[in-house]
C-alpha cells in the first residue's frame, strides 16, 4: 500500500525494538489501508497520530507493549473484546499489544472506519450528544 509517510513517525518507528516496529508499522498500514486520506503526524512532541477530520487512533511504545489509543469517545462498538483499558474514558480508550500478540486486523479496522465515519459526521462529541 503506498501512502504519505510523516519522516518523524518514521523516525519514532525507528527508534523502537524489533517486535514494536512490527506492531506500530502494522497498525499504520491498516489505518492508512482503512481510508487512503488518512494523514499521520506528531503530536504531544514526539507521538504519532493518525488523523481524518480529528483524531483517529495514537501509537505509544512501552517497556512491554505497545499502546494503541482510540480517539471514539467510547461510543464505537467492540463487539471481539479488543479493548484492554480505558472502558469508562470519555474521550479515548486503548488497546495494548504484547510481543508475540496477534492484532484483530479485522476488529480493529472496523473500529477504524467506525472512527473516521463518526469523525466525518463531525466527531464522537457531536455524535453522543
Amino acid at each position: 500500500m503506498t501512502y504519505e509517510v510523516d519522516p518523524r513517525v518514521d523516525a519514532y518507528i525507528d527508534a523502537l525494538p524489533g517486535w514494536q516496529q512490527e506492531i506500530c508499522q502494522q497498525v499504520r498500514e491498516l489505518v492508512h489501508a482503512t481510508d487512503p486520506e488518512v494523514v499521520e503526524t506528531i503530536k504531544r512532541t514526539v507521538q504519532p497520530y493518525f488523523v481524518l477530520h480529528g483524531n483517529i487512533c495514537a501509537l505509544l511504545a512501552a517497556k512491554d507493549h505497545v499502546n494503541v489509543f482510540l480517539y471514539d469517545g467510547a461510543i464505537v462498538p467492540d463487539p471481539e473484546g479488543i479493548i484492554t483499558g480505558g472502558h469508562q474514558n470519555k474521550t479515548a480508550r486503548m488497546i495494548s499489544i504484547r510481543e508475540g500478540e496477534p492484532i484483530n486486523t479485522r476488529a480493529l479496522g472496523a473500529m477504524f472506519a467506525q472512527i473516521i465515519a463518526n469523525n466525518r459526521a463531525g466527531g464522537w462529541r457531536k455524535l453522543k450528544q
